[in-house]
């Protein structure tokens, strides 16, 4: 197709990217046709072609010929189509408008089919990470973030798009974070699957891996993942930059790359295989997301001498596990994992909000509503609707309808509190009648003409679905796609956007095979 063969005569990236006429700025021939050609790529067609090699790789990964994997990646990584999407990846994601430290953003059509023409591993040397430090929620202390340049993310884009593939079929089955298709609540529900019963193990270990990302080793990277060695290089040692000094990295990989959750991934994986095989049928189950991680056990001496083989396993890979969250405890005492808390009472199971996650989202909202003492009603609404919205679906699939009771009470609470601020002078019946509209069976709505303010109980509940443990998004498209359609009759307002995902044949593929049979 002629909108997607590469632009046709030798691009320099000297070529001035502004012409000036009087006060104006026009662009240039060369920009023009570069953004000509960016507009007309269709898009689900380079979807398709990357997707087909993922599939092939996934394939030769599940039978294990590594020799033709390698051919495919260097084949996925040097194609045409895959530095096109690993382009649209980069500069379509929350940090696209955030530079690195050579300050170079690609916000044009043109800037981004330039980049594309010159995504090359040729000669690639990265540059260092912009290294800032964000708060961590509810603590004192800050997690390093390390930001690379446009082009960086790009090249890590690109060898995602390769090692992708290779990281899902390898990967532990009971392994739920940073996986395609795989949420927090798949971990949630397959815990709940290993604890409800009255014979179920009920010694649990609470793992959690002490700076995952800060202190991989580097040289089991380089020996055990499959990419060019020369690129990863690269990615691990490029440094970093804070305070205008230049600092080394000798461990780790940086948090804020794109590729850095796969390298993560792989690396921890081949715990629960280790578990499966020392302890055979004995109610050991492994559960994992990111560096945080659950193993049940019998009896508390088995959960301790689980510890010690997961801390020998991590040993070799440069890791630790956190002497501070890592704890051995009783299913009838509760434990907390991902923002929720599972404890049996009186024999049955029950997963709710942890006492942490309700204490954070009040925190949250009570903040959001002392900040807005010059905002419109409106536009308190509008982000209060999206901090209960956002958490009201995360802990939907559990026990959480009282939970959701009291914190529809709280937001009463500090909403009356922020009209009486307002207006100091006047009495409560007035600013009811101001701020608070009846709506059929409800008596005090905080609403306007434009917007009304969501409530937690208006989120119902809804018990999460496990998806298959075993099944592979690029070998079981047909089930991934069933299970989409199902979720979304269910909330048409949710939707798993992955920008280089196409679960389905665009339109002028499937015509054109069907004209060929």
């Amino acid at each position: 197709m002629k909108s997607l063969e590469p632009y046709e005569g030798k691009l320099s990236s000297t070529v001035p990217r502004r012409g000036r006429a009087g006060n104006c700025f026009l662009l240039s021939d060369t920009d023009q046709k570069l953004a000509r050609q960016w507009n007309s790529i269709d898009w689900k067609v380079i979807e398709y072609r990357v997707n087909r090699l993922h599939t092939r790789i996934a394939k030769a990964t599940k039978e294990k010929k590594w020799n033709l994997v390698k051919r495919l990646t260097y084949l996925l990584t040097h194609s045409y189509s895959a530095k096109l999407l690993s382009i649209r990846i980069v500069t379509q994601n929350r940090g696209k408008r955030t530079a690195g430290v050579d300050g170079e953003l690609w916000t044009t059509a043109s800037d981004k089919m330039q980049a594309a023409l010159n995504l090359s591993d040729q000669h690639y040397r990265a540059h260092p990470l912009r290294r800032i430090y964000i708060p961590k929620p509810g603590k004192t202390s800050k997690r390093s973030l390390s930001i690379p340049t446009m082009r960086d993310r790009a090249m890590q884009a690109l060898y995602a798009l390769g090692l992708q593939p290779i990281a899902e079929t390898t990967a532990d089955t009971r392994s739920f974070g940073f996986r395609l298709f795989k949420c927090a609540q798949d971990a949630s529900a397959y815990a709940f699957r290993c604890l409800w019963r009255s014979t179920s193990s009920p010694w649990i270990l609470e793992g959690d891996i002490k700076g995952c990302f800060d202190n991989i080793s580097h040289t089991w990277l380089k020996n055990n993942i499959p990419i060019d060695k020369s690129i990863l290089s690269q990615f691990l040692k490029s440094g970093f930059i804070f305070d205008d000094k230049f600092h080394s990295t000798d461990v780790g990989t940086p948090q804020g790359g794109n590729i850095s959750p796969i390298l993560a991934n792989m690396a921890l994986d081949g715990i629960e295989i280790l578990l499966g095989n020392r302890f055979p049928k004995m109610k050991v189950h492994f559960i994992r997301y990111a560096d945080d991680f659950l193993v049940t056990a019998p009896t508390k001496e088995l959960a301790a001498e689980v510890c010690d083989i997961i801390c020998e396993f991590l040993a070799i890979r440069g890791l630790e596990l956190s002497l501070e969250k890592t704890l051995i405890t009783h299913i009838d005492d509760g434990f907390d994992f991902l923002g929720w808390n599972f404890r049996k009472y009186k024999g049955k199971l029950l997963t709710k909000p942890s006492k942490k996650s309700i204490k954070s989202i009040a925190q949250k909202l009570k903040t959001t509503v002392s900040n807005a003492r010059s905002w419109t009603q409106d536009e308190l609404i509008q982000k209060l609707n999206q901090i209960i919205r956002g958490w009201a679906n995360y802990h939907r699939h559990i026990v959480a309808k009282d939970i959701f009771k009291k914190l529809d009470h709280y937001i009463w609470e500090i909403t009356l509190r922020w009209g009486k601020r307002r207006h100091p002078n006047k009495g409560h019946k007035w600013i009811f009648n101001k701020y608070w509209i009846p709506e059929g069976p409800r008596k005090w709505v905080f609403q306007t003409k434009e917007t009304k303010l969501l409530q937690f109980s208006d989120f119902q509940i809804r018990r999460h679905l496990l998806s298959k443990l075993d099944a592979n998004p690029y070998l079981d498209r047909s089930y991934f796609l069933a299970r989409k359609d199902r979720i979304k009759k269910q909330t048409p307002w949710i939707q798993t956007r992955l920008p280089f995902f196409l679960l389905e044949p665009p339109v002028r593929v499937v015509k054109c095979a069907s004209e060929l049979r």
